[in-house]
């Protein structure tokens, strides 16, 4: 009951933020205007997913007191977090140069991968391999891109927070088939992406903004660490509930560079970008991401945590229909194609 009330209260204090946020961000003019790259066609007020930030924070920090255990997420970790929304914020506001924004994004990124100590074992044809050194930079490279690909998916109503909301809702799921405790974090960061999802489903009232991307793809990739440290997933399992946005990005990201293009500068060339254009409409493309997630890429999650020594293949399996349609719709292509 006092879960349930927690719950609660956090999607509640989300949805009354944002919506606080909105009328903020009018009376100051914080608009999204549309511009030749854009994919929506009026301005928008944005900054809203800081009541995320806000309501996750305060759940980290305030529940250990009333549950009478300690948080998941260590005080330097949270630290950096802080600091990659921090850059974001100022983002939103003024054009932050880009090697100022990784800069900090690779610090934040250190000091998480510190704070949480060893990086989980990844299962390996009946064993698991321990990287060491080598897995400690690969994790962090991984929290700066899925820092920066959270911040280039966020680009059509509502995409960025279904993404988050079935991610969790899959690993929660995958954890409770198999038994296994439910950390607090995974329901209560659902709740508050719910609560922004409110203002933010299509047609969106207000957008995310970049301070509340950032710090949501760092805080999956925290979630991921934190997780599979513990019994119940594995790291496959991560990767395959991330890959709508991690195929799409990617493949965006590499062809763009094989062209000589600054791959860094907006652009409407992903692969949802193209779908909603055809489509007419942001709606169908953030409920398909959701259906993805939660009927092909969950299922097969839960495959890759109760037979991780096959893990590698299942997520392979899981990858390939996405890396197949990013390469017929054209992601990373010129925008006119």
């Amino acid at each position: 009951m006092l879960l349930l009330i927690l719950l609660a209260l956090a999607f509640v204090l989300s949805a009354a933020i944002t919506y606080t946020l909105r009328h903020y961000a009018l009376r100051v003019n914080l608009l999204d205007v549309p511009n030749a790259r854009s994919s929506h066609e009026r301005p928008t007020p944005r900054g809203g997913g800081l009541s995320i930030v806000v309501v996750v924070m305060a759940g980290v920090a305030f529940t250990p007191l009333l549950t009478q255990q300690p948080s998941l997420i260590p005080p330097l970790a949270l630290f950096g977090l802080t600091a990659i929304t921090a850059i974001g914020y100022w983002d939103d506001h003024a054009d932050v140069p880009a090697r100022w924004r990784f800069a900090v994004h690779a610090l934040a990124a250190a000091l998480i991968l510190y704070s949480l100590g060893n990086v989980p074992a990844v299962p390996w044809w009946g064993g698991a391999i321990k990287l060491g050194l080598a897995g400690a930079v690969l994790a962090g490279i991984g929290v700066v891109w899925l820092v920066n690909l959270y911040n280039f998916m966020d680009g059509i109503d509502g995409i960025a927070a279904v993404e988050a909301l079935s991610v969790l809702l899959g690993a929660m799921g995958v954890l409770l088939v198999q038994g296994r405790d439910l950390p607090i974090e995974l329901p209560l960061i659902a709740a508050a992406v719910a609560g922004f999802l409110v203002w933010n489903w299509p047609p969106a009232r207000i957008f995310m903004g970049d301070a509340a991307s950032g710090f949501l793809g760092a805080l999956m990739g925290v979630m991921a660490l934190v997780i599979s440290n513990q019994p119940g997933m594995n790291l496959w399992c991560w990767l395959i509930l991330l890959a709508v946005f991690i195929t799409d990005a990617t493949m965006t990201l590499l062809r763009r560079m094989a062209r000589g293009e600054r791959w860094y500068q907006a652009h409407r060339s992903h692969a949802y970008q193209r779908l909603s254009r055809r489509a007419g409409r942001h709606w169908p493309v953030t409920v398909g991401v959701a259906a993805v997630n939660m009927f092909w890429l969950a299922p097969l999650a839960w495959a890759a945590a109760s037979l991780p020594s096959t893990a590698l293949f299942i997520a392979l399996l899981a990858y390939l229909p996405l890396v197949l349609t990013g390469w017929w719709v054209g992601a990373g292509l010129p925008d006119d194609r």
